[in-house]
């Protein structure tokens, strides 16, 4: 019996991890759930999933997590705070389901990697922000690092072992991450100026949470995955390319030297990627339907229209500055998008914000994950003055 931490339960990668697990009792059991605030939603959880330990990041609802625990008669361990998270993440599960959205989520991914354990990861942020001390980590402690972000499970599928060489593996040519196109996909810069938060938390295909859906709609979902694939897998910016495909039935190819092209294909559920994580290298019922294509009819791809998305072009030069560079525009894209979310920015002002921020601050990224914070927060600060001024 393998005792799972899902780091994010009340989100929907956690619903989704919670799910698989649930199918499988003989082999897998959630034992310790941890949320950022949803105090009432992590209870729920609690009582349902009935774990050694729950988390709730913010200090602030230690207390009524607590005293609901004791209420439903549970035996949980309540625990609450930043430091909380990594340590019990760390030492009271052999897998972590890494899902907690931003930057929030690095330093307990960092935590597990260091105590060993296999982490199934969803926070891209982690590694857009700490990708060389995260694999340091995973490499020095004996870490597993399987990436459940569809398009990056998808590419560890069709890559030789370890995945994480692919960069230094001679057949390998390229690899080319997938795009749904967001719910803007086809519409030109200037019929974007105007849209909403709820347009945009729209997507086509994916039911996520709302952050990761203006990202996706802007496609700095998918820089941020550029990104992620080159810390992964070992590939320079100019060896992996994006591609727009509606449809998110192909998840992402590998192009091999021979002329061969690799692809995973499914349904749009997150569980086939937590479900191949946890099993690893087995594989195991997800409760996903097998892909039907004759019912799908077809198969479009397309190029992602970079003028309309300057996104995506902000995320490839990032990558090629440096980690201190991704470090500084995640803090940006994060800022821009919560401001958007509460109406103070316009769709299209999101990336002027992080070009910028990019500008205005030094991307030295520092030797360790203290000065990688403080360079992310003052990031923060430089968008948010940025905000204001425009107001």
């Amino acid at each position: 019996m393998k005792r799972i931490a899902i780091l994010g339960a009340t989100g929907s990668i956690g619903g989704s991890a919670l799910d698989v697990i649930e199918r499988h009792p003989d082999r897998y059991r959630a034992g310790v759930l941890a949320a950022g605030r949803q105090v009432e939603a992590l209870l729920e959880l609690c009582r349902k999933h009935r774990p050694e330990h729950a988390v709730i990041a913010d200090p602030a609802g230690f207390r009524r997590l607590r005293d609901g625990l004791q209420e439903a008669g549970l035996a949980t361990h309540a625990h609450a705070g930043p430091e909380a998270l990594a340590e019990v993440a760390a030492e009271e599960a052999e897998t972590v389901v890494a899902a907690i959205v931003g930057a929030a989520g690095v330093p307990s991914v960092l935590a597990a990697a260091r105590a060993g354990r296999r982490i199934l990861l969803a926070n891209k942020e982690a590694v857009v922000v700490a990708g060389d001390l995260l694999t340091a980590a995973v490499a020095a402690h004996g870490a597993e690092l399987l990436p459940v972000d569809s398009e990056h499970n998808a590419l560890f599928q069709c890559l030789p072992q370890p995945a994480s060489r692919a960069g230094q593996h001679p057949a390998v040519r390229r690899i080319v991450l997938t795009a749904s196109g967001g719910p803007f996909r086809g519409r030109s810069r200037d019929e974007l100026a105007a849209v909403s938060p709820e347009q945009a938390c729209a997507h086509p295909n994916w039911s996520m949470g709302r952050k990761i859906s203006v990202d996706s709609a802007t496609l700095m979902n998918k820089g941020l995955e550029v990104i992620e694939a080159h810390w992964l897998f070992g590939l320079p910016a100019e060896r992996i390319d994006v591609v727009v495909h509606p449809q998110s039935l192909v998840h992402s190819l590998v192009d091999y030297v021979d002329g061969s092209t690799l692809a995973q294909l499914g349904l749009p559920d997150m569980r086939t990627a937590l479900a191949y994580g946890l099993a690893w290298p087995e594989r195991i019922e997800a409760g996903v339907g097998a892909l039907d294509l004759l019912r799908a009819g077809r198969l479009d791809f397309e190029p992602p229209d970079r003028t309309a998305f300057p996104a995506l072009d902000l995320a490839f030069g990032a990558l090629r500055a440096g980690i201190g560079a991704t470090t500084v525009l995640n803090a940006a894209n994060e800022v821009a998008v919560s401001a958007f979310l509460q109406r103070e920015l316009g769709f299209l002002a999101m990336a002027d914000c992080i070009a910028a921020t990019l500008d205005a601050v030094a991307p030295d990224p520092g030797a360790d994950l203290e000065a990688r914070l403080a360079l992310d927060a003052r990031a923060r600060r430089v968008a948010s003055d940025w905000i204001a001024r425009q107001r």
